[in-house]
């Protein structure tokens, strides 16, 4: 039978989140329920909620989790009735021609539940990212679904779900940062927080933090980073290029994704160097490069979608590394809060007072 639930919508463009009675079906072929322990509250909510990614009001916000799987439906293999997951937004279909091309970590047709969960009145809802995970229990496709160790703490491991992994993917996995390199991370929130830890796990010699806030400069070095610049104070460029022998570095990693930061990105990495895009810019936003430039400087400019993640690869071996104390992901939890606190954490995230806000459930 259908079960009715709590949950955050966000009903409206700009309008404050609500906590209301959601109903969630039982789980067709293909699906999962899955009992919410922890979800993290992501800027990737707040474009949802302002109307930033589409206009598919009313949302189930939430994306960020980890949880156990409660029921499951016909042909279900991938998970069972007990299993501690991380949900997660790039379900792979092995079909697309990415996967087809040993790529499955740029998936071009993941998979969402076919189901949709509902208001009470019937009217259906837009999961956040296919997931919607602001809830006590959601609907997910089994693929959404990553099978983890059950001795990492809900508010730690759901953090993989996105903000998390994005950062240190865009480190290792886009980036190839190796052993000896030097990286700079403009933007030290929880992307670029991560994108540290990830250079510093994959044995980078310097790491050079960028931030306008002093204050978030600090959380960098905790992350790993041995350098911080203050943007605001400082021309980054110049500074990285002090700092590597008038080279600039060998990978640069762009967590804000303005065109300002971008360019700087570009000025300041090495010849032949690597530059990454992991913020999401808006709609509006261009750039304008000298071409001879682009030529000149060789190397290559990336983009991060989700890190580049492969959930089935990455989940297990990173939660793994936080367990033997390799990879302190307990470091991004700034606070603890209840589902009726996210309107709350919003504006806290809003102005740089947190990493990670977590809901517990």
């Amino acid at each position: 039978m259908p079960q009715t639930v709590q949950g955050v919508i966000a009903r409206a463009k700009d309008a404050p989140v609500e906590v209301v009675p959601i109903v969630v079906p039982d789980p067709g072929p293909g699906e999962v329920i899955v009992k919410v322990q922890a979800c993290g509250v992501c800027h990737t909510d707040l474009h949802y909620r302002d109307g930033g990614i589409n206009d598919e009001f009313p949302f189930l916000l939430g994306h960020e989790a980890a949880g156990v799987v409660e029921e499951i439906g016909e042909g279900v293999t991938d998970v069972a009735v007990g299993d501690y997951v991380i949900l997660n937004w790039r379900a792979v279909c092995g079909q697309c021609r990415a996967c087809l091309r040993g790529r499955p970590w740029y998936c071009f047709n993941t998979h969402n539940a076919t189901q949709k969960m509902t208001l009470e009145d019937g009217t259906e809802l837009s999961p956040a990212l296919g997931i919607g995970a602001f809830i006590e229990k959601t609907l997910v496709h089994q693929g959404q679904c990553t099978k983890v160790d059950s001795a990492a703490a809900p508010e730690v491991a759901g953090l993989l779900g996105c903000g998390v992994m994005a950062g240190i993917g865009a480190a290792i996995n886009t980036g190839g940062v190796g052993r000896g390199d030097s990286v700079a991370v403009f933007g030290c929130g929880g992307v670029g927080d991560a994108a540290i830890m990830g250079a510093r796990l994959a044995g980078a010699a310097k790491i050079i933090a960028v931030d306008l806030d002093d204050t978030k400069l600090e959380w960098a070095k905790d992350m790993g980073a041995t350098h911080t610049i203050n943007s605001g104070a400082t021309d980054p460029v110049e500074a990285i290029q002090a700092l590597t022998e008038g080279n600039g570095a060998d990978v640069v990693i762009d967590a804000v994704g303005i065109p300002t930061t971008y360019e700087q990105a570009f000025y300041a990495r090495d010849l032949a160097g690597t530059v990454v895009l992991v913020g999401v810019p808006n709609p509006t936003m261009k750039i304008e490069l000298p071409l001879l430039d682009v030529f000149g400087r060789g190397g290559s400019l990336k983009s991060s979608w989700y890190g580049d993640c492969l959930p089935s690869r990455d989940f297990p071996m990173l939660i793994d590394l936080d367990l033997q104390g390799r990879l302190p992901l307990e470091a991004f939890v700034s606070e603890k809060i209840g589902i009726d606190d996210v309107e709350a954490a919003f504006t806290k995230m809003h102005d740089g007072a947190v990493l990670r806000s977590v809901v517990m459930i």
